[in-house]
């Protein structure tokens, strides 16, 4: 009798453990779609530069960035692919033509990193993502943005009430231009578009000695972050005993990734009025600031001509 209930008591326990190792069937919504509870299989990726812009994903061209890719659980093996935004000639899913990129995972596999120089301008391209987890690759679509925001702008003066001469930097819109509106310039509609536009107005050469705009603080600003740019600056006044006085601007544009264009630009303030020459700054050691050619009134690349 007692050899029969220990038979019976091990086909028990052997029966609930045959049960534990079968597939159960979900619950109804469990293990369907984004259910509660529910692991993602793909990993989330993030790039050093990336930038939201009207839905799609930008990231700036031309510098070595790094690629980070987190999974929800620990994942092994992965690989990480950056490819053109097509498929073909391809089984597994990614392009023909795409490079793999090294990544080093962290102690748990829940994280892996990688570098990629990415090139072009406003090129669509796909972060391709591969793990035994997945029938097909996870792909995460960008726009590589490698061309810095332009702008053609106009530079007037008039003289102040008191003394001086106030200097207005504006985007130049007229018919002359065939700009439509001012959206239209700044590189506004140049793949990520313009994020901000500063002007510094100097009373020394910004760069002596030191290479840098910053050794010396501006004596007045004026800033935006959309088109267009519209700065007048303070009465820049000539000194007594003086003919002649050089103030300096320098004007930046920035797009939604960071690439920037600078102009740079002497304003030789006299008694009847103010001479504009565009200026360039060479490079270290030395970095002279030196005017170009003879007087202007416009400044930067004509939007339309692109």
């Amino acid at each position: 009798m007692k050899k029969l209930l220990l038979v019976l008591l091990v086909v028990a326990l052997a029966s609930f453990l045959f049960v534990g190792c079968l597939p159960t069937t979900p619950a109804e919504g469990e293990g369907e779609g984004e259910g509660e509870g529910e692991v993602a299989i793909c990993p989330t990726v993030a790039v050093t530069s990336q930038v939201a812009v009207g839905g799609k994903n930008y990231i700036k061209g031309g510098v070595t960035q790094t690629i980070k890719v987190t999974f929800a659980v620990p994942t092994e093996p992965v690989s990480l692919w950056v490819g053109p935004g097509e498929e073909k000639g391809s089984p597994d899913g990614v392009a023909a033509d795409s490079d793999e990129v090294v990544i080093y995972a962290n102690a748990d596999k829940t994280e892996y990193t990688g570098t990629y120089k990415f090139e072009g301008n406003c090129k669509e391209l796909y972060i391709y993502v591969l793990t035994c987890d997945t029938c097909a690759p996870c792909k995460y679509p960008y726009i590589v943005d490698g061309k810095a925001p332009t702008d053609l702008i106009k530079i007037t003066s008039k003289a102040c009430t008191c003394e001086g001469f106030a200097v207005t930097f504006k985007t130049n819109v007229t018919p002359a231009t065939a700009c439509a509106v001012a959206t239209d310039c700044c590189g506004y509609k140049e793949c990520s578009g313009l994020a901000s536009w500063t002007i510094d107005i100097y009373d020394r050469d910004p760069v002596d000695n030191c290479c840098l705009a910053t050794c010396w603080t501006p004596i007045d600003t004026c800033s935006g972050t959309a088109c267009p740019i519209d700065c007048t600056t303070m009465c820049l006044v000539l000194p007594a005993g003086y003919t002649t006085k050089e103030y300096y601007a320098i004007i930046t544009l920035a797009d939604a990734v960071g690439n920037k264009t600078k102009y740079y630009v002497t304003l030789e303030v006299t008694a009847t009025g103010v001479n504009v020459y565009e200026a360039s700054i060479g490079t270290s050691p030395n970095c002279e600031w030196s005017e170009v050619g003879d007087t202007i009134d416009l400044i930067g690349f004509d939007c339309t001509a692109s």
